[in-house]
């Protein structure tokens, strides 16, 4: 059977729901539009969802030039893309210079999330390194993460579906894909066939398949809502637990630039290593 993708997935501020595409374009550092909005504290520190919930309910919509952001309650904003950096922010280790979207913004999101918060860009994403341990030099990432992309396979979710049925809390399954926020998601793979793959080709583009994905809390908030529950990790953490952390998914790198991916295009595995060693979790 073969492999093919099915799935394409952006996320446009970090945090915030995502759209579902046919197409994209890849940029060096991820699908194009994806995660180049941040929100920050009065620290200038990155706040996601795993603390405010409440970031999983607002649905953001990219515009020519600008973004439109629509929430429960509120009237919806537009802001223009700021095109000055203002200014520095912190994301995990990385310090970035960004943009500032403004005091309007600002303010919407403040009332909306009921914290002090701003709203950032990333008008240049060559200034963040991906992490070099997993990575080559001059290889980029937005506000993602820590790598370009992430991918997820559908058969993968099917498994892991089926022993959240067999475990403790079968309540709580089966589980969507958007619960875990990949960009892509393809489907004709035995199950966790992905953690061998160490370069493929989707399409005209060929990636670096580099690190698994190690899987934290937000993986528990329903997408929605923001609702928190106990799967996927009660479930992962018996059957895809290395070295003390539960893993689903994996980064790429991408090789080709400029490319656009389509629904329906094949994947080709070009190299793997042995799956049963678990996802790539270590550098080297």
């Amino acid at each position: 059977m073969p492999i093919t993708l099915t799935g394409l997935r952006r996320y446009p501020v970090k945090s915030f729901r995502g759209e579902d595409l046919d197409s994209a374009r890849i940029e060096p550092w991820g699908l194009v539009g994806d995660r180049r909005w941040m929100v920050v504290d009065d620290a200038a520190e990155a706040v996601t969802a795993r603390e405010v919930h409440g970031m999983l309910r607002i649905v953001p919509e990219l515009l020519d030039g600008g973004l439109r952001l629509t929430t429960a309650g509120a009237e919806p904003l537009v802001v223009d893309t700021p095109r000055s950096p203002t200014g520095d922010v912190q994301i995990w280790d990385d310090t970035v210079v960004a943009a500032s979207a403004g005091p309007l913004a600002d303010a919407w999101l403040s009332a909306v999330l009921g914290l002090s918060v701003h709203l950032v860009y990333l008008d240049d994403p060559t200034r963040r390194p991906a992490n070099p341990a997993f990575s080559r030099p001059g290889d980029v990432v937005s506000f993602a993460d820590g790598y370009p992309m992430l991918l997820a396979s559908q058969n993968s979710l099917a498994q892991l579906n089926d022993w959240i049925a067999e475990g403790p809390r079968p309540d709580e399954g089966p589980l969507p894909m958007n619960r875990f926020r990949p960009n892509l998601i393809v489907s004709g793979a035995a199950p966790f066939a992905e953690d061998g793959w160490t370069r493929i080709r989707i399409g005209d583009a060929t990636f670096r398949v580099v690190k698994g994905c190690s899987r934290c809390v937000l993986t528990t908030l329903d997408p929605i809502t923001g609702d928190k529950q106990m799967e996927p990790i009660t479930t992962l953490a018996r059957h895809r637990r290395f070295d003390g952390k539960t893993w689903f998914a994996t980064n790429l790198i991408p090789d080709d630039a400029g490319a656009t991916l389509h629904i329906g295009d094949e994947v080709e595995v070009l190299e793997s290593r042995d799956a049963a060693d678990g996802p790539v979790r270590h550098a080297g």
